[in-house]
C-alpha cells in the first residue's frame, strides 16, 4: 500500500515533490537493460511542439513549467528534483482523493506568466529606477551578478542537466554511475547548439508588482542559450534506486530543518513568558517636576493670637472648678442625657456630679486592693470603656480619674474578638501599661463573653480587670476624705487615642496646666458665660466633644445636652430640636449633621434656631464644609439662624483647637472665600482659581489663632523649614493649650511636640518649641487661617499631592445624592508601580443603577483624573492611570518677533514674499541646481524666479481657462522647473499638487499611482515638460491607465513671453495653498491640505531653528515631492533668502561623490538629506575615505547633518556614517534627524541652537508593555534610541493613550499628538469623511490641563524624556523620542512589537541578509528576508531566523520567505512598505527562493 504525506516545514514544490518520488520509488516498475543515464524523463528541446526529436515521440507529452535562470550562485544539489512521470500519474491515479493538511508551499512562477496588474495597495512611484531606495540595492545585484560570472561552466552544466533527459528510463543513478554523467553531457552537447558561455539574462525585475525594481543593470544578449528551455526538472545525482538518499548531508539538513519548524528548540516557556514587572518600572520612581509652579511670596512670620485675659475668678485647675460648682451651685444642671427617641432621660447636676467623682475617686484609690498593696495610685493609667450613649457615666468616671490622680484613657467599647481597630486599640493599653478598664454595668453585660461567663481575650488586648463604676457598686467616702487638688502642672491628665493613616493608634498625652489653658482659651474664644446651655452632636470621648462638652463645660458651669449618634440616626433633627427647645446659645455639630437636618428638615418646620450665637461646625476644615454651611444657611436662616453665628473650626488631637472662628457681630459683612486653583495645591503653591469651577477648591476661614497661641507653617516634608506666604504647610501651633507627648513614643514625639522652625538657610527662628498639628494649610490675609486637608489624607501621585478630603468633596459635589448611599465615600492609596495610585470607594444607593453610577464615576474622573474608582456593590472599576514623574509634554521656543517682523507682516503670503525679494534683491541667486558631475546646469535668481513664475500663471489662465481655487498637477523631474511652476501656480490662485512623474521604463508599476493622485485630487490641469507629456499620451502608457481621460496637459518648456495682468493675493491666510500627497509605510495614499498661513508659520519656525537668512547656503539632496523635502527644496528659501544648492538624489547614481563633494566645495554648514542618500554613501564610500581624501573633500565646515524622515531614527546608520567620514573632517555632533507626519509635516528638527541630539537606552521588555525603562548601555534586551532633532518653535506634543485620549505620563510609551501654527488643516479626499478629520486634525485631550487645546494625530507612538540638558529657553530640555508607527506596530501575545526591532534582530544573524521585513498575517508572524548570496545559503537561514526570533521577542515565526534582493518595497523616504509587501505575499506575487511555513 502506497501513501502521501506532507511534512510541516518540507515547503517548496521542488521539496514537496521530491520527497512524494522517494516514497513511490520501491512501487514504480523499471525498466531492465537501459542506460540508467538514459532514464529521465524526456524534454522537448524546442518551445514548438514540433521541433522535438522523433526519438521523443512515444514519451508522455507532460507540459514543462517554464523556471527562469536565476542570477545566484550554484544551485545545490539538494534543490534538484527527478520525478518520474509513470510514477507520479501512478500515484496520483491512486491518491487522488487525498486532500493537502496544509496550504501549498509557494513555488517560483514561470517568468513567461504575467502576474496580476492590480495591487491590493496603490503603488508607491518612488519604487521606480530614480527612487532612492533602489539606489542602495545596487551593490547587492552587482555583487550577485559578479559571483554568477566568474562560473560559466557551472551553469551550462546545471542547464544542460535539467534540459534534455530520456522519458523511457524509470530508474535514478546509483552510486557506481556517477562516470555516466559525461556521457550524457556528451550526448546533450551533440544536439545542442551554445553561442555563448556567459551567463542567462537575467529577469529578476520583470514582474508587475508594485514593488517591482526596474534592473538598472542591463545584461549582455549573448547570454541567451538557443535550442532548450529553462526547464525547472533537473537530472538528479541524489537518490538511489531504491530511495536511500546519497548524500547524507542533504537529507540530515532537510530532516533538521522539518524538526525544528516541528519543534523549535527553545527553553523552557516560564523564560520567555515571565513578565518582570520589577524590572519594567525600575527607575520610574517619581521626581518633582522642575515645571511646576514655585512659590514666590517672602517667608512667612509667626502669626500671634490674641493675648489670654486674665479672669480673678479662674480655678487654678480643672478639679478646683468642680469642686466650686458642685458646692456652691449643687443643682445646677451639667450634663443632659437623651434616650433613643431624643428625649430628655437624666440631668446630670454639678453637685451629683461632684459627689459621683469622689465616691470613684475613693474607691479606685482604697477599696481595689489592699491598703499595702493597691491596685491604683496616682500616675497609673486607667482605660475608660463607655458607649457613646451613655456621657453621664463617662463624665463621672472622667472627673473621678482626675481627682484620684490616675491618668484617664477613653477608648471605644470592643465590639467582637477580632476587631481590627481593636486590636491596635489593645497595642495602645499595652504601651500605656493600662490593667484596669472602667465600665459600667449595662455595658460589661454586654461585651462578648467566654462559656464560662468571663470576658473573653480581646486579640492584641493586655490582660484587664474590669471595674463596674455604677453608684450602687462604690464606696462612699469618709468625711475626713479629700481628693488632692493642686494647681495644674506639667502632670498628665489624660491620654487621648488617635488613629494614624496606617491604622496605628498612639496615645496624645494632655498635661493638666494644658487642660487648664485650653478651657480658657476657648472660653475667651467662644465668649462662654455661666449657665450657657450646649448642644454637643459630637463624640464626647475625644476632640471637640471632650472640650466643649466635658472639660470647658465644667470650667464655666455650662449646660450640655449630649445627643448621641444612635438618636442621630433614627432623628437627624433631633439637635435642632434640642436647640430650639432649651434655648440653647452654642451647638457643636460636624457637616454631616448639617445635611442630615436639612434631609429631614420637612418633618418638622416650627423650630427656631434663634437662640444660637454660635453653630460651631468642628470639620470646617474639610472642603466640603462650605456647601454644607452655605446650604443649612439657606434653608434655616427663616428659622433664625443668623449668618455670623456659624462658626467653623480646625481641630487636631496634638495642637488640640488649632483656630476657632469667632462669632460675628450682627450686620457685620462675613470673613470671604479663599477660590483656589486645584492644580495649584497638587504643587502645594496657593494660586486663585482662573480655570472652570470643577478644577477649582473653594474653602473658608477657620478664624484666627487661639488666645495665647501662636502659628506657623512649614514645609511637611524634610526639615521644618518656614514656608513662604503663598505656599501651602503644615499648621504649627505653640501654645501651652496643647498635646505634651505620644505616650510611649519618645522618637515620634521629638519630631512632633518639639518643633523648631528653621528658615531658608536652615537656622533656627526662636526658641519656642511648636507643635505639628497634622493639617495643611495657610495664613490668609487678615490673619485668617485656611485648612486645605489634613496630612494623614495626603496622597502622592506622580509628584503631586492631592488630599482626600478633596477627593471626597470632589465626589459629593457630582450630584453624588442621587448614587452614592449618605455620602458615604471613603478615599485612600495603593502602591502601584513604585507610585501611588487613588482608591475612591463609594457605597451605591439600593435604588440606583449601574449605570447611574458609571456616569457618577465619570464625572468624577473628568475632575480627578489621577483616580481609580471604585463603586459599591456594582464593582465597577473604571480608571485611567497616570504614571511617571511628570505628564509627558513638551514645547518649542516661542514664536516671537523676529528681526524681520515688518516684513513678516506685510508679506504674510509666499507670492508676497517673492515679489518682494525680486524688487528689492533682483538678482540674488536662490537656487542652483547640479548635475551628477557637480556642475551648475540650472540657476534662478529672486527676479528670475518671479518672471518665469508670471509667465506659467499667465498661461494657466489663456491656455488652461482655470479659475482661482482649481487644482493643478505638477509633473516634474527635481529641478528648478518645478519651483516655477509651483509660484506660477500660486500667482494664477490655483492650487499646485507636487507629484513624482512616472519612469519611462516601468510604467505599468509607477503611472496608476500618478492617475490616481490626478483623480483623488480632481486636478483640472497638468503641467509638465514636453518629454513627460508625450510620455503620458503615448502607446505605453495606453497600456497601463486610460490615457483618454487626462486632464488638460500643459508643458512649459517653450512658454510664452506675456505678462500676467495681476497677481493673485488669498482673500485669508487659511486659503489652501497646495496638496500634499504621500504614500505612507502602510501603502495608504493620502493628501493633506497647507494653507498659506501653515505655510508662513513652517518657513518661519524652520528660519528660526536654522538661522536661515541671506547670506547663507544649504544643500539639499532630497526628492522634492512631499512632506519636509518638498518645504526645504521649494518654499524655504524663498521665505529665508537664503541660497539653497539642489542635488537631486538620482544623480548619485553616476556619482556618488557628488553630494559630499558639493557640501566640501561650497563649504556648506548645514545640508539635508534622506535615508536611503546616506546609506549610498555609507555602503558605497566607506572603503574609499582615502581616495575621497585624494580629492580634497574636507567636511569640517558642516555644522549639521540632518536627515528627513518620518521614522524612529535609524542610530546605527548615521552612527555609521559619522565615524566612516570623521577622518575627512564630519564633527561627530553634526549629524541628527527629523520628524514629521502626515499633519504636520515638520516637528522636530536639530537646528543650529541648543544641546545635540540625545540618545537613551531603553528596556525592550518594558516597551511591549508601553512602558519606557531607562537602562545602561550594554543592559540585555535594551535597546538603543535617539532624539529626533529639537521640537520646532511654536510646536507642543503631548504623549496620548490612543483608546483612551488621556495623557500619560513620561514613563509611558503613547501617541504623539501635536499643536502647532503649521499643522495642515485636513485631509484632501474625494469624499470628505468628517468624522476621520475631526479625530486626526481637531481632536481634545479626555482630561488634563490641557484639554481645551485642539490637537493633531501623528499616528505614532514615543515619548518625552526630561534630559539634563538646558535648552535654548534656560530650562531643562525636553527630548522626543520616536518609537515607530501605530498602524505598522504587531499586536501579538497581548504585547505590541515594533517591526523594526524584529527585523534588526534578524538581519543580524547571516551575512548574507541584505534586507529584512515582518508583517503579521491572520495572527502568524511573516518574515521576508533578502538574500544576497548563494541559493544554497536559503534553508540555512530558516532556522537562524526562527531561533533569533525566539530567542530575543519570544515569538513563533509562522512563516519564513526568503526572496531576491530588492523584492522588499522601499519608498523614496527609504522606508519600507511592509503593507505592499503583505499584498504581494496573501497574491503570491513575491516569486520566493524558498518558502517555510510553521503552522
Amino acid at each position: 500500500m502506497s501513501f502521501l504525506c506532507l511534512f510541516l516545514g518540507d515547503i517548496t514544490q521542488k521539496g514537496y515533490e521530491k520527497k512524494r518520488a522517494k516514497l513511490l520509488a520501491p512501487y514504480v516498475p523499471q525498466t531492465q537493460g537501459v542506460d540508467p543515464a538514459l532514464q529521465k524523463e524526456s524534454r522537448p528541446q524546442m518551445p514548438v511542439p514540433s521541433a522535438a526529436p522523433a526519438s521523443a515521440s512515444s514519451s508522455s507529452s507532460s507540459s514543462s513549467k517554464f523556471h527562469r535562470a536565476r542570477s545566484g550562485g550554484a544551485r545545490d544539489e539538494r534543490y534538484r528534483s527527478d520525478i518520474h512521470t509513470e510514477a507520479v500519474q501512478a500515484a496520483l491515479a491512486k491518491h487522488k482523493e487525498q486532500k493537502m493538511a496544509l496550504p501549498m508551499p509557494t513555488k517560483r512562477r514561470s517568468t513567461f506568466v504575467q502576474s496580476p496588474a492590480d495591487a491590493c495597495t496603490p503603488p508607491d512611484t518612488s519604487s521606480a529606477s530614480e527612487d532612492e531606495g533602489s539606489l542602495r540595492r545596487q551593490a547587492a545585484l552587482s555583487a550577485a551578478l559578479h559571483q554568477s560570472l566568474q562560473n560559466a561552466e557551472s551553469w551550462i552544466n546545471r542547464s544542460v542537466q535539467g534540459s534534455s533527459t530520456s522519458s523511457s528510463a524509470s530508474s535514478t543513478l546509483s552510486h557506481g554511475e556517477g562516470k555516466g554523467t559525461s556521457g550524457s553531457l556528451a550526448d546533450v552537447f551533440a544536439n545542442t547548439r551554445i553561442e555563448s558561455f556567459s551567463v542567462p539574462p537575467d529577469v529578476t525585475a520583470t514582474t508587475s508588482t508594485p514593488s517591482a525594481r526596474p534592473a538598472a543593470i542591463d545584461l549582455p544578449p549573448s547570454g541567451i542559450v538557443k535550442g532548450m528551455h529553462k526547464g525547472s526538472n533537473r537530472s538528479s545525482l541524489m537518490d538511489t534506486a531504491d530511495g536511500v538518499p546519497v548524500s547524507s548531508r542533504v537529507s540530515t539538513k532537510i530532516q533538521q530543518l522539518l524538526n525544528t519548524l516541528k519543534r523549535p528548540k527553545r527553553p523552557p516557556l516560564k523564560e520567555f513568558f515571565v513578565d518582570d514587572f520589577e524590572e519594567i518600572v525600575e527607575g520610574n520612581i517619581p521626581q518633582p517636576d522642575p515645571n511646576q509652579p514655585k512659590p514666590e511670596g517672602r517667608q512667612m512670620t509667626p502669626v500671634k493670637g490674641e493675648p489670654l485675659g486674665v479672669v480673678c475668678n479662674w480655678p487654678p485647675a480643672l478639679e478646683a472648678a468642680l469642686q466650686r460648682w458642685g458646692t456652691t451651685q449643687a443643682k445646677c444642671p451639667c450634663l443632659t442625657a437623651l434616650d433613643v427617641t431624643g428625649k430628655p432621660v437624666y440631668t446630670l447636676t454639678y453637685g451629683k456630679l461632684w459627689s459621683r467623682s469622689l465616691k470613684l475617686a475613693y474607691t479606685l484609690l482604697n477599696k481595689l486592693g489592699t491598703k499595702n498593696e493597691p491596685v491604683l495610685k496616682p500616675g497609673d493609667r486607667v482605660a475608660l470603656v463607655y458607649p457613646n450613649n451613655d456621657p453621664v457615666m463617662f463624665m463621672v468616671a472622667f472627673y473621678g480619674c482626675l481627682l484620684a490622680e490616675v491618668i484617664p484613657v477613653p477608648i471605644e467599647v470592643p465590639l467582637t474578638r477580632k476587631d481590627a481597630g481593636g486590636q491596635q486599640i489593645g497595642f495602645l493599653l499595652g504601651s500605656c501599661g493600662i490593667a484596669l478598664a472602667l465600665t459600667t454595668e449595662v455595658c460589661l453585660k454586654g461585651l462578648p463573653k467566654t462559656q464560662n461567663g468571663e470576658i473573653v481575650q480581646f486579640k492584641g488586648w493586655p490582660r484587664l480587670k474590669w471595674v463596674v463604676t455604677d453608684s450602687k457598686y462604690l464606696s462612699k467616702s469618709p468625711k475626713d476624705w479629700q481628693p488632692n487638688i493642686s494647681a495644674a502642672g506639667t502632670e498628665p491628665a489624660y491620654i487621648e487615642y488617635k488613629t494614624s493613616k496606617e491604622g496605628s493608634v498612639m496615645g496624645v498625652t494632655v498635661s493638666r496646666v494644658a487642660m487648664l489653658a485650653h478651657c480658657q482659651a476657648l472660653s475667651q474664644a467662644c465668649n462662654y458665660s455661666e449657665g450657657e446651655t450646649i448642644v454637643n452632636v459630637l463624640d464626647f470621648k475625644k476632640d471637640a466633644g471632650l472640650w466643649h462638652g466635658i472639660l470647658t463645660n465644667v470650667m464655666n458651669k455650662l449646660h450640655t445636652i449630649s445627643v448621641p449618634y444612635s438618636v442621630m440616626k433614627t432623628c437627624p433633627l433631633s439637635w435642632v430640636q434640642r436647640v430650639h427647645a432649651h434655648k440653647a446659645k452654642v451647638a457643636l455639630v460636624k457637616c454631616r449633621d448639617l445635611h442630615w437636618a436639612m434631609m429631614a428638615h420637612r418633618d418638622q418646620r416650627d423650630v427656631s434656631l434663634s437662640s444660637l450665637r454660635m453653630l460651631i461646625v468642628t470639620d470646617g476644615a474639610n472642603p466640603w464644609s462650605v456647601s454644607s454651611c452655605d446650604a443649612f444657611l439657606s434653608l434655616f436662616q427663616s428659622h433664625g439662624l443668623k449668618p455670623e453665628a456659624i462658626c467653623p473650626c480646625a481641630t487636631s488631637p496634638e495642637a488640640m483647637t488649632v483656630a476657632i472662628r469667632r462669632p460675628g457681630v450682627p450686620g457685620a459683612p462675613l470673613p470671604g472665600r479663599a477660590i483656589l486653583s486645584m492644580n495649584g495645591l497638587s504643587f502645594g503653591v496657593i494660586r486663585v482659581n482662573t480655570e472652570d469651577k470643577n478644577s477649582a477648591l473653594t474653602v473658608q476661614d477657620v478664624g484666627h489663632v487661639m488666645p495665647g497661641g501662636m502659628m506657623c507653617i512649614v514645609k511637611p516634608d524634610g526639615p521644618p523649614q518656614l514656608c513662604k506666604t503663598d505656599e501651602i504647610g503644615e499648621i504649627c501651633v505653640s501654645s501651652r493649650a496643647g498635646g505634651m507627648m505620644y505616650y510611649g513614643l519618645a522618637g515620634v514625639t521629638k519630631n512632633t511636640f518639639e518643633v523648631i522652625p528653621v528658615n531658608s538657610s536652615g537656622s533656627p527662628v526662636g526658641e519656642v518649641p511648636f507643635v505639628r498639628s497634622g493639617l495643611l494649610g495657610f495664613v490668609g490675609p487678615g490673619s485668617l487661617v485656611f485648612v486645605v486637608g489634613k496630612m494623614d489624607g495626603l496622597l502622592t501621585v506622580s509628584g503631586r499631592r492631592h488630599n482626600a478630603d478633596d477627593i471626597v468633596a470632589t465626589g459629593l459635589a457630582v450630584e453624588s445624592i442621587k448614587t452614592v448611599y449618605r455620602g458615604r465615600i471613603a478615599v485612600f492609596s495603593v502602591s502601584v508601580f513604585y507610585d501611588e495610585r487613588i482608591v475612591v470607594v463609594a457605597e451605591q444607593r439600593p435604588d440606583a443603577s449601574e449605570e447611574d453610577s458609571f456616569q457618577w464615576m465619570s464625572r468624577v474622573l473628568q475632575v480627578q483624573p489621577d483616580c481609580l474608582h471604585c463603586v459599591g456593590p456594582a464593582s465597577v472599576m473604571v480608571g485611567n492611570l497616570v504614571a511617571g514623574k511628570r505628564i509627558a509634554q513638551a514645547s518649542g521656543r516661542d514664536l516671537g518677533q523676529i528681526e524681520d517682523n515688518d516684513m513678516v507682516k506685510k508679506h504674510q503670503f509666499l507670492t508676497e514674499m517673492l515679489q518682494w525679494r525680486a524688487q528689492t534683491t533682483p538678482d540674488h541667486p536662490l537656487f542652483l541646481l547640479l548635475n551628477a558631475k557637480g556642475t551648475i546646469v540650472c540657476t534662478a535668481t529672486c527676479l528670475q524666479l518671479h518672471k518665469k513664475a508670471e509667465r506659467i500663471a499667465s498661461v494657466l489662465c489663456d491656455k488652461g481657462h482655470l479659475n482661482a481655487g482649481d487644482n493643478v498637477v505638477l509633473l516634474y523631474p527635481p529641478g528648478i522647473e518645478l519651483i516655477t511652476a509651483f509660484y506660477g501656480c500660486l500667482y494664477s490662485g490655483c492650487v499646485p499638487v507636487t507629484v513624482r512623474p512616472p519612469h519611462a521604463q516601468s510604467l505599468v508599476a509607477t503611472l496608476p499611482t500618478v492617475r490616481m493622485i490626478v483623480e483623488v485630487s480632481k486636478a483640472a490641469c497638468i503641467l509638465t515638460t514636453q518629454t513627460l507629456m508625450r510620455l503620458l499620451k503615448s502607446r505605453e502608457a495606453a497600456g497601463a491607465v486610460d490615457v483618454k481621460t487626462w486632464p488638460t496637459i500643459i508643458d512649459t518648456d517653450d512658454l510664452p513671453r506675456k505678462r500676467l495682468a495681476q497677481i493673485y493675493k488669498p482673500p485669508t491666510p487659511e486659503m489652501l495653498a497646495y496638496l500634499d500627497f504621500s504614500v505612507s509605510t502602510t501603502g495608504m495614499l493620502t493628501g493633506v491640505k497647507m494653507s498659506h498661513a501653515a505655510v508662513s508659520g513652517l518657513c518661519r519656525a524652520i528660519k528660526l531653528q536654522c538661522e536661515l537668512y541671506s547670506s547663507r547656503q544649504i544643500a539639499i539632496c532630497l526628492d522634492p515631492y512631499c512632506g519636509l523635502g518638498f518645504v526645504l527644496w521649494c518654499l524655504c528659501s524663498v521665505y529665508s533668502g537664503h541660497q539653497s544648492i539642489l542635488i537631486p538624489p538620482m544623480e548619485l547614481e553616476s556619482n556618488l561623490f557628488v553630494w559630499l563633494s558639493t557640501v566640501s566645495q561650497y563649504k556648506i554648514r548645514d545640508t539635508f538629506c534622506s535615508y536611503s542618500v546616506m546609506e549610498m554613501c555609507t555602503k558605497g564610500l566607506g572603503n574609499q575615505v582615502e581616495m575621497l581624501k585624494a580629492r580634497g573633500i574636507n567636511l569640517s565646515c558642516v555644522r549639521t547633518c540632518v536627515v528627513v524622515a518620518e521614522e524612529r531614527p535609524r542610530v546605527a546608520l548615521t552612527q555609521s556614517f559619522s565615524k566612516l567620514f570623521k577622518d575627512i573632517g564630519l564633527s561627530s555632533r553634526a549629524v541628527s534627524t527629523t520628524f514629521g507626519s502626515r499633519v504636520n509635516v515638520a516637528i522636530c528638527l536639530q537646528g543650529t541652537s541648543g544641546p545635540d541630539p540625545t540618545t537613551v537606552y531603553v528596556d525592550l521588555k518594558s516597551l511591549r508593555h508601553d512602558r519606557v525603562r531607562l537602562v545602561e548601555r550594554g543592559a540585555p534586551q535594551s535597546l538603543l534610541l535617539s532624539e529626533s532633532g529639537k521640537i520646532l518653535p511654536g510646536v507642543k506634543v503631548v504623549i496620548v493613550n490612543p483608546e483612551t485620549k488621556g495623557p500619560l505620563g513620561d514613563s509611558h510609551l503613547g501617541e504623539i499628538w501635536v499643536n502647532s501654527p503649521h499643522t495642515a488643516s485636513g485631509y484632501y479626499t474625494i469624499y470628505d469623511n468628517e468624522t476621520l478629520q475631526a479625530d486626526h486634525f481637531n481632536t481634545r485631550l479626555s482630561f488634563g490641563d490641557a484639554a481645551q487645546t485642539l490637537w493633531a494625530r501623528t499616528g505614532y507612538l514615543g515619548f518625552v524624556r526630561r534630559t539634563e540638558l538646558t535648552a535654548a529657553s534656560g530650562e531643562r530640555h525636553d527630548a522626543l523620542y520616536v518609537v515607530g508607527a501605530l498602524d505598522e506596530t504587531l499586536e501579538l501575545r497581548g504585547l505590541r512589537y515594533h517591526p523594526i526591532d524584529i527585523e534588526t534582530s534578524v538581519s543580524r544573524t547571516h551575512r548574507s541578509i541584505a534586507e529584512c521585513a515582518v508583517f503579521t498575517w491572520t495572527n502568524l508572524l511573516v518574515v521576508v528576508v533578502e538574500l544576497c548570496g548563494c541559493e544554497q545559503e536559503a534553508l540555512d537561514l530558516v532556522p537562524l531566523v526562527t531561533n533569533v526570533v525566539l530567542e530575543e521577542h519570544y515569538l513563533i515565526v509562522g512563516v519564513v520567505v526568503v526572496v531576491d534582493p530588492g523584492v522588499i518595497p522601499i519608498n523614496s523616504r527609504g522606508e519600507k512598505q511592509r503593507m505592499h509587501l503583505r499584498d504581494s505575499f496573501l497574491a503570491d506575487q513575491l516569486d520566493p527562493i524558498y518558502v517555510a511555513y510553521n503552522m
